[in-house]
């Protein structure tokens, strides 16, 4: 069975057995944000999207076998591996991004 975080425990917050962070913090937990998985990415010339119809198959730049980021916002704060968990994809946790990198817009990145 798959282990889903609340948002009190991402990134080890854990606001009630962490003495070191401020119960402030509190207040921001509750803020929704948009997260994302980026499974690659492509340049490609306007003339090959407006080209593109059902059935083609638009190559990325990643290997299957390499983790996916998990970006929120337009930083990446996570990679792990693709799951299906109640038949919804999710993703396995393998990495917690650095703080530099998650301080690095993905824009910057490619």
């Amino acid at each position: 069975m798959e282990k889903v975080t609340g948002s009190d425990e991402i990134a080890g917050i854990g606001l009630g057995n962490n003495p070191g962070i401020d119960p402030r913090i509190g207040l921001l937990c509750d803020i929704e944000l948009d997260a994302t998985l980026q499974f690659g990415s492509r340049e490609m010339p306007l003339r090959e999207v407006l080209e593109l119809g059902p059935g083609d198959v638009v190559e990325l730049d990643r290997h299957v076998s390499e983790p996916v980021d998990l970006v929120v916002g337009d930083r990446i704060v996570a990679r792990g591996e693709v799951v299906v968990v109640s038949g919804n994809f999710a993703l396995r946790i393998t990495e917690v991004a650095t703080p530099q990198l998650r301080l690095e817009s993905i824009r910057c990145l490619f």
